[in-house]
């Protein structure tokens, strides 16, 4: 599923049938700025890159770096037990799976481990979702029509229905591509487990506190609770069919 290029404790990870030619230099982003190939940025607790390579195509750079107090103590430093067991490897190929399954995820391309005296860090390549704007972005805007809102609840049922659970579902981690079509990103700590009520209505309930709290934090946002019983009753409904 996987293919690994391990030197000197510097581990590469690329889907079996990838053919690009990915160096450590891929996951630098001075790299890519000395290239002139930056083309965006998303800042923040856990800042994005926009980089354009072969043919013009655009792929999202991101480091693991940790939250919460802890965070700010060891910042991107986990400690390492094995190539498996890091957050960069369950996230890479949990993705990979998902893209079997055929589900809405950003491409997998590309990521990297590299080991220190025990202690790894990580970055993780994918490709970008065309046109991308998340949900969140879009009802600070205007509301989102009843289509959009069904087509959210049916393709959060569509992943639970196969198994795919999302540790952090909440409305930033929810885009609208270019055409339209709704794609869930941010897998880290996600997994594929048993389908169950419990942890589908607990996925469920962290996507409606993430609407009251966004809707707390912006001078406009343009949601109601009709528009969640449309969400949750077009999710329901695909869930059981």
């Amino acid at each position: 599923m996987l293919k690994i290029d391990n030197t000197d404790n510097h581990f590469i990870l690329t889907p079996l049938d990838s053919e690009l030619n990915i160096t450590r230099d891929w996951f630098n982003v001075e790299h890519w700025r000395q290239k002139d190939a930056v083309v965006n940025s998303k800042l923040g607790r856990a800042p994005a890159w926009f980089i354009q390579y072969q043919n013009d195509n655009i792929a999202v750079l991101k480091h693991y770096w940790r939250g919460g107090l802890i965070g700010k103590l060891l910042s991107d430093q986990y400690l390492f037990l094995s190539l498996e067991k890091t957050r960069v490897f369950k996230e890479f190929k949990l993705l990979t799976q998902l893209k079997e399954l055929q589900l809405p995820v950003p491409v997998p391309i590309a990521a990297y481990v590299k080991v220190t005296f025990g202690i790894y860090r990580a970055d993780i390549l994918t490709q970008a979702i065309p046109g991308a704007q998340s949900l969140c972005e879009k009802l600070k805007q205007n509301s989102a029509t009843k289509d959009e809102l069904m087509a959210v609840g049916k393709t959060i049922a569509d992943f639970h229905r196969k198994g795919v659970y999302h540790d952090d579902l909440n409305i930033n981690n929810i885009l609208f591509d270019d055409q339209g079509h709704v794609n869930l990103i941010d897998f880290d700590k996600g997994d594929i487990r048993h389908i169950e009520g419990t942890w589908q209505q607990a996925n469920i309930d962290r996507l409606a506190r993430s609407f009251k709290k966004e809707a707390g934090k912006w001078p406009t946002f343009f949601f109601e609770e009709a528009d969640w019983q449309t969400l949750s009753s077009a999710y329901q409904t695909h869930l059981k069919s």
